[in-house]
């Protein structure tokens, strides 16, 4: 692809921890009395920043409430620590060679800036990053507020780069700014969904990420 800066997911993208994210969500969510929901569900909400994710799965929750969710979830979620064998095999590779061709390279996350900031200690990838952005200091996904301040920081325009996810909301989110996007199917989503959101490719193998993106 003819792009100057490549942006990424975490969860479900570079890192395996969708599961985690569902059970520590269901856990915490359960231990307050709150009905379970399906596995799916939990799962669906993943890319969304937490007060979002919360408004989808429990409608009608107080700021409280939501906020004794979210610290039971960081409780059950912080018991595991990210580390390089949790990313998805041949990514941290595909990172390297992205930035040794000289691209830009960042990553849009609907995790919180606490959250993310111990992943990319823990998981070895943060030297590659030039600039992260997280659900908690700017709009959620799908809005494309974060992926506006990423360009802007690179000085280009959306169409200079490519959002990489596993989920409709970074497709989504690229579509809105009118960036490109290549659908992962080894996350949240599979290609009968993401395919909704006009993604220039949807692959299901680092391999193939590799080719479309050229490297």
């Amino acid at each position: 692809m003819n792009v100057k800066v490549v942006i990424f997911d975490w969860d479900g993208t570079l890192v395996d921890s969708v599961d985690h994210i569902a059970d520590s969500l269901h856990q915490a969510a359960t231990d307050l009395g709150y009905p379970a929901r399906e596995r799916e569900a939990y799962r669906d909400i993943i890319g969304l920043g937490m007060v979002e994710a919360l408004e989808k799965l429990y409608p009608g929750l107080s700021r409280e409430e939501m906020d004794a969710i979210r610290e039971g979830y960081a409780g059950y979620f912080f018991k595991k620590v990210t580390t390089p064998q949790n990313v998805f095999a041949g990514m941290a590779e595909v990172v390297a060679d992205i930035r040794r061709n000289g691209w830009g390279c960042s990553v849009a996350t609907g995790k919180s800036r606490r959250g993310l900031d111990r992943a990319l200690g823990t998981s070895g990838l943060g030297p590659h990053f030039d600039i992260t952005r997280c659900a908690d200091e700017t709009r959620s996904k799908p809005d494309p507020a974060m992926l506006g301040e990423i360009v802007r920081f690179y000085g280009i325009e959306p169409e200079e780069a490519v959002m990489i996810g596993d989920t409709r909301y970074d497709l989504d989110m690229a579509r809105r700014i009118g960036m490109p996007s290549i659908g992962v199917e080894w996350g949240v989503h599979k290609r009968d969904v993401l395919g909704d959101y006009a993604p220039r490719a949807i692959v299901d193998t680092v391999p193939e990420l590799r080719r479309v993106l050229g490297l």
